[in-house]
């Protein structure tokens, strides 16, 4: 059974050189330890997930270009988040104002470096019940 997903969340990128903290803006009603429960609209760059140190996937365009000007030499870039859609629950029956929230096994891809982000610890130590 999942846990649900609250701002504060650790969450990484299957490309990225360090863990970010997703920050809740989509609501603020529902809470959960005192913290704002995560949406499948948490998605934003920057606002709700910041970027994950620097990238190190070729399928980024920037990390590819400097790679190549370094003669094959994987080159690392500044993370910079493209979310293809939103979050994908597993849980997408538990809904906040119709919305589907988070759980630990929820999933977002990173269209710009095909990076794969997901929850590393959700924040909050009550699992989902039901």
């Amino acid at each position: 059974m999942g846990q649900l997903v609250v701002s504060g969340a650790v969450i990484s990128c299957s490309f990225g050189t360090a863990p970010a903290s997703l920050n809740v803006t989509s609501q603020t009603k529902c809470l959960i330890q005192g913290k704002p429960a995560a949406t499948i609209q948490d998605i934003a760059a920057n606002i709700n997930i910041p970027p994950f140190g620097m990238c190190i996937s070729m399928a980024n365009p920037q990390v590819a270009a400097a790679t190549a000007a370094a003669l094959g030499v994987l080159t690392p870039c500044p993370c910079t988040l493209v979310a293809a859609g939103t979050w994908i629950s597993n849980k997408p029956d538990c809904l906040i104002s119709g919305i589907p929230c988070l759980d630990s096994g929820s999933t977002l891809t990173c269209a710009f470096g095909a990076g794969m982000i997901s929850v590393g610890m959700p924040a909050q130590t009550k699992a989902i019940t039901g």
